[in-house]
């Protein structure tokens, strides 16, 4: 059932240097390259009278290695493939073996047997590189807001890329204390955690607190101040912040009696003049609750809007600014820039929530800050949360505790990116 006639169109012709068979036509052919043991030796060895027409081998192998499938699916194709391969290589031999006849009695050529095996594990090998190819998408979050003018789509990535470079130029020295020679930074904590109780009472916005502290630091940072105008600092700043976000602001009256009197209107009046001319009128600063929102949002973009979903998304939510807030009363997180504070916070309240490590493409790609990049800030609000509610500054942990917030301070810290920010670093 063998023969060397090119025009046979069982016959599928030679390929490549390196050796191997191919179905066409019910029929396989072997091929042998140019420094191997010549096929009749073979041939004699294994398969007797089976082996007809030794010759070179060809070079064409490799194509059919990559169109086994096809050829194996489209056997007219195949036949059509043999044709003209075998047309243009006139002057070739090569060897036809009939399987199937070996099949029937069970004696398949052992050299068939391992190039079929070594076929099916390059099938095998093809597949596996095509499941590791596969990445993760990144979600377009702004795809539902195409129509909301006050979304501004078009110019949202601008508008964070300002913010980028705004905190990169605005950013708090992280020891600005050291110049200050009657304040120190566990003043500034108690102060901080006062004016969250502050804010949380006068049922100000959200963007008021982070603005409040923001003005603090700045103005402390470049004015020595006596421990006594502390507090005063402390209410002006968030006068301050008040006029500048919000729709109903605070009467100076308020201030003062909720500051126990301790400051006269004029005090009031004179320290804002202070502050606004040491600040250069310069409120347009971006604090941590811009970079929250863009974050939040991309953390909840893959998530499917229903009622046990929306109850997770409103659980991220409240406990990612838990996170924050913690943040806001510790003087060392100022080494942190206001997007990476906010991105820790939004990846350590995703991973106290699931129980795991979890950072999306999205979020990654949102907030430009890798997971690895998280860890050292991430392992810092974990401490932060488990001593929440211990200590004297406990405002926030009070705050969090509370039926509007979720009682998103009784979760359990997640540990676990304790012992990843010790691997990271060792």
């Amino acid at each position: 059932m063998a023969g060397s006639d090119e025009n046979n169109p069982g016959v599928i012709g030679p390929t490549n240097h390196q050796g191997g068979l191919r179905a066409g036509g019910g029929k396989l052919m072997a091929v042998t390259g140019h420094n191997r043991r010549a096929l009749s030796t073979i041939n004699r060895n294994i398969i007797g009278p089976c082996a007809v027409n030794k010759r070179p081998l060809s070079e064409k192998f490799a194509a059919q290695l990559a169109n086994k499938q096809q050829l194996k699916a489209k056997p007219e194709e195949a036949k059509k493939a043999a044709l003209s391969v075998s047309s243009s290589s006139e002057s070739e031999d090569c060897t036809i073996i009939d399987v199937d006849e070996y099949r029937l009695t069970g004696d398949v050529p052992m050299f068939v047997q391992h190039t079929e095996a070594m076929l099916d594990e390059i099938d095998r090998m093809e597949e596996v590189e095509m499941e590791d190819v596969v990445e993760e998408p990144v979600v377009d979050i702004d795809m539902g807001d195409k129509n909301d003018p006050l979304a501004v789509v078009e110019y949202i990535d601008d508008i964070y890329n300002f913010y980028r470079k705004a905190e990169s130029s605005s950013c708090i020295a992280s020891n600005y204390m050291a110049q200050q020679f009657d304040i120190n930074e566990r003043m500034r904590g108690i102060l901080i955690d006062w004016l969250i109780e502050v804010h949380y009472k006068f049922e100000l916005m959200e963007e008021t607190l982070y603005l409040t502290v923001n003005l603090i630091d700045r103005f402390l940072a470049v004015q020595p101040l006596v421990r006594k105008k502390l507090q005063l600092v402390g209410v002006t700043a968030m006068l301050l912040a008040c006029k500048y976000e919000e729709v109903s602001v605070p009467v100076v009256e308020d201030l003062i009696l909720i500051s126990d009197k301790a400051y006269s209107r004029q005090e009031v009046l004179d320290m804002e003049k202070l502050m606004l001319n040491t600040l250069q009128f310069n409120f347009s600063i971006p604090t941590p609750y811009v970079f929250m929102r863009r974050f939040l949002k991309a953390s909840e973009a893959d998530k499917k809007k229903n009622f046990v979903v929306m109850t997770l998304v409103e659980q991220l939510e409240l406990l990612s600014f838990f996170m924050i807030e913690l943040c806001l009363v510790e003087y060392e997180m100022l080494k942190f820039p206001p997007s990476l504070l906010a991105a820790a916070a939004i990846y350590t309240a995703q991973c106290t929530l699931s129980g795991f490590r979890q950072w999306s493409k999205t979020s990654e790609w949102h907030s430009n800050y890798p997971e690895e990049q998280l860890l050292e800030c991430s392992s810092l609000m974990v401490t932060f949360h488990q001593k929440a509610g211990t200590g004297k500054l406990t405002g926030v942990h009070r705050k969090y505790c509370t039926s509007k917030f979720g009682y998103a301070a009784k979760t359990e810290p997640a540990n676990f990116l304790l012992e990843a920010a010790v691997r990271l670093i060792l």
